[in-house]
């Protein structure tokens, strides 16, 4: 499977038990989590978005395709990447893989609008970000 943009993250994180649900898999919302910590570790990392920062990320549309039941133990791989950027845009991807095996479990579909927030109005994509965009 290839996603669209450049890969700018990967980050590893294990399945708790609680996020199972009564049907014995991971449940859909935890899928998104997923997606959600790998998004915001990868916008700490390039010191952007902070709780104390002016500016920051929204998420205006989000989706999955989940492909492979996701059960307790596992140790999954977010790979994010960005694609096109707008004037306060960015659209993004996410794979959920097995770490052992590399078996996709989920694709993942985010669009970020940066936020002024205190206007609470859309302001200018960083260039940090913007530099991230696949071309």
């Amino acid at each position: 499977m290839s996603v669209p943009g450049n890969r700018v993250s990967s980050l590893t994180m294990t399945l708790r038990w609680g996020d199972m649900d009564a049907y014995g898999h991971a449940n859909n919302t935890v899928y998104f989590r997923f997606f959600e910590e790998a998004r915001i570790v990868w916008l700490a990392s390039l010191e952007l978005g902070g709780t104390g920062d002016d500016t920051g990320p929204v998420i205006i549309k989000t989706s999955a395709t989940f492909l492979k039941e996701l059960t307790h133990p596992a140790n999954v791989v977010v790979e994010t990447y960005a694609d096109k950027a707008g004037n306060t845009s960015l659209e993004t991807y996410h794979l959920l893989k097995d770490e052992h095996t590399g078996d996709i479990y989920a694709e993942g579909y985010a669009k970020i609008v940066w936020m002024d927030r205190h206007s609470r109005k859309s302001t200018a994509l960083p260039d940090t970000l913007r530099a991230l965009a696949a071309q």
